[in-house]
């Protein structure tokens, strides 16, 4: 069964709450940079920077990490992973990195991303901006900053949708039937 948890009206009024959060959290945006875990993150980061500016009149540098080779599951993956690469072409070191990813569940990519960022430099602190939380951590990891939390079964899917990868914003949660 398929559920609309956003259209693309309330994801966009999302990011700009979001967007707020950060800009009240962080009133020196010239130290503040987001960082987009690949793939549906780093178009998030991308608009949360655009929100930053229309906000705050400055626009900060948006980086991307991939986070495909940190995997602690790459075995279990593909013979052969996707890797998409890392772009981060400014100093993170005593920067505060917003870690943006479209949805958290167990905590293992952005524990992947972690590792990575550091590979990077030493930022002055790292924040986990997420759209969605839909629980069931396997690590002790929990964003700063989430749109929508919502419950859901470990075998349910949170599908976001993306004007820049999936030529539609939405997100919908599909709940898979129990097993009898």
């Amino acid at each position: 069964m398929k559920q609309r948890l956003l259209s693309a009206d309330e994801l966009a009024r999302l990011i700009r709450e979001l967007s707020q959060q950060v800009a009240v959290r962080n009133a020196d945006i010239d130290r503040l940079v987001p960082i987009g875990i690949q793939r549906r993150g780093v178009p998030l980061a991308e608009r949360i920077a655009r929100e930053l500016k229309r906000l705050t009149g400055t626009e900060p540098p948006v980086g991307s990490i991939d986070i495909t080779l940190y995997r602690d599951d790459l075995q279990l993956v593909s013979e052969t992973p996707l890797v998409r690469g890392s772009s981060i072409g400014f100093d993170i070191n005593g920067k505060r990195v917003v870690l943006v990813d479209d949805v958290i569940f167990t905590g293992r990519t952005v524990r992947a991303a972690l590792t990575e960022l550091l590979d990077f430099g030493r930022p002055e602190r790292v924040q986990l901006l997420v759209l969605v939380d839909r629980g069931h951590r396997e690590l002790p990891i929990q964003p700063d900053f989430a749109g929508l939390k919502v419950e859901t079964g470990r075998d349910d899917l949170v599908d976001v949708y993306l004007i820049e990868t999936d030529g539609r914003d939405e997100v919908v949660l599909t709940r898979r039937k129990e097993k009898s």
